[in-house]
């Protein structure tokens, strides 16, 4: 066979499939017009069960009137901005199929952990965004109360404003990561509390001392002398003392107040 002839063939044959392709995705596409929206199947894309399917579902009621919407009437991007302004939410993915089914994949935002105070409680990111509490399901992470240095609402979602906030929070976050990788300091330490001068204070799960800790800086060092205060200072004493200041390089400062 000529290579002219073997060319023309080829050419028509590469046309016949281009034409018919585009007819079935014609016919597809009119099908597809023809379809509505009928349901929702809301995907959790990880572990951690902070929301749930339901919480998804019940949020699209943000967004209006979907379900018997044909299929190309329903606009995904806004599905997906509804998903996204919600607090416990880290970013949301949408799309249809042809069986009629809206589709919502979301990766929750982690919390790290609780900020508690006589105005309410939030929770922190580990990049240090803040977001409310949730109503179904309280997150087991630590809990920092007492006079927080944060100006914000109950409903205030996103990082705190003033870089001095910014900075406190993630200082915060740096402790609260440090006590999580030592398990014997994790387990010793079950509350921190901010007084009203601004420093913190640890509360031992068992015993009577409270460590006031200062800024939540130098940790290895502070922590060096708390040591050093169970080590060699509480053994020595038949009443513990109520007040252990670590704040001060080289100092454990004991009271009885």
């Amino acid at each position: 066979m000529k290579p002219v002839v073997r060319y023309i063939i080829a050419a028509s044959a590469v046309t016949a499939c281009l034409f018919l392709w585009l007819v079935g995705d014609r016919v597809g596409a009119e099908n597809r017009r023809e379809v509505t929206c009928n349901s929702v199947d809301a995907i959790i894309a990880d572990s951690l069960a902070f929301i749930s399917p339901d919480d998804i579902k019940d949020w699209m009621a943000d967004y209006g009137t979907y379900l018997g919407l044909r299929l190309d009437s329903v606009d995904l991007k806004k599905v997906e901005a509804v998903i996204d302004g919600k607090s416990a939410v880290r970013k949301s993915q949408a799309w249809l199929t042809d069986d009629g089914v809206l589709h919502i994949s979301v990766t929750q935002r982690a919390p790290v952990v609780r900020f508690q105070s006589a105005s309410g409680g939030f929770y922190a990111d580990a990049e240090g965004f803040l977001f409310p509490l949730q109503l179904r399901h309280t997150a087991r992470v630590p809990v920092v109360d007492g006079a927080l240095p944060l100006k914000i609402d109950k409903n205030f979602k996103g990082a705190p404003e003033t870089e001095k906030e910014r900075q406190w929070v993630l200082s915060v976050l740096d402790l609260v990561r440090w006590l999580g990788a030592r398990k014997e300091w994790n387990d010793l330490v079950g509350q921190i509390s901010v007084r009203k001068d601004g420093n913190l204070v640890l509360v031992p799960r068992e015993g009577s001392e409270r460590f006031v800790f200062g800024t939540p800086t130098d940790i290895e060092a502070k922590f060096g002398r708390i040591r050093q205060y169970y080590e060699s200072v509480a053994p020595s004493r038949e009443t513990p003392y109520k007040t252990v200041d670590v704040r001060f390089d080289g100092q454990i400062i004991c009271r009885n107040k």
